[in-house]
């Protein structure tokens, strides 16, 4: 499971400056992905029998916060959600996709989970993924001038590949820097602590795949906190 991280919880839409009318419509779907996240966790711990302190021992959260989560009342950090849906074993994915019968998945434009944001505009979608054990994420990023993620190190052997679509990005791995220009890409392990940076002034965009295998196995051991 992942280690807690002394990141504080961020929520997942923040005031990016848009209209009053969209900022309501973005609160909305904000408030409809919190809802639909605590529905499913609480649906997978009830299934497994176990009770709220238990899962958040497993998960390496506090107990308020899980409760919280699953009233729909939080809003946590991927982090935090990374940690619950590796200690119930299920993937990321599981927990803001809707069921779905039919194993092609379809995500259309403006549908992805928006996990991460940052008050002056940058966003962290979630746009698809797969089913575990061996999981894959696929992230659809938006960094804006001087915003600066911070990324737990998953579980052992997890890794991550990262290309830019617009702009330029400096991604901070363990204790090595990379700059990355439009068109550059980026394979590391995302078993150590990591981070992307945007230190220009103009916004940028990347794509971010993360693969994470054997969720659910109850073999992996604690990663380290980012």
């Amino acid at each position: 499971m992942r280690a807690k991280s002394p990141e504080p919880d961020e929520v997942f839409a923040l005031d990016t400056g848009i209209g009053m009318h969209d900022s309501a419509l973005a609160a909305d779907s904000t408030t409809a992905l919190a809802v639909a996240i605590g529905i499913r966790v609480k649906h997978e711990r009830q299934a497994r029998g176990w009770t709220l302190d238990l899962l958040a021992e497993a998960a390496g959260v506090s107990r308020r916060m899980l409760v919280n989560v699953e009233q729909g009342a939080a809003n946590p950090s991927v982090g935090t959600l990374l940690r619950i849906s590796d200690a119930l074993g299920v993937g990321l994915p599981a927990l803001v996709e809707p069921p779905q019968s039919n194993r092609v998945k379809i995500t259309r434009h403006g549908d992805g989970a928006t996990l991460w944001s940052s008050k002056s505009g940058g966003r962290g979608v979630l746009v698809a993924g797969t089913e575990p054990p061996d999981v894959v994420e696929l992230w659809d990023w938006t960094l804006a001038p001087g915003d600066h993620h911070l990324s737990e190190a998953h579980t052992p052997g997890t890794n991550e590949l990262v290309q830019v679509q617009h702009g330029s990005i400096t991604v901070h791995v363990a204790d090595k820097s990379v700059t990355l220009d439009a068109g550059d890409a980026i394979a590391f392990p995302g078993d150590v602590p990591h981070s992307y940076e945007n230190p220009g002034a103009q916004p940028v965009r990347f794509s971010l795949v993360v693969f994470e295998p054997g969720v659910g196995s109850g073999s992996r051991s604690e990663g380290t906190s980012a």
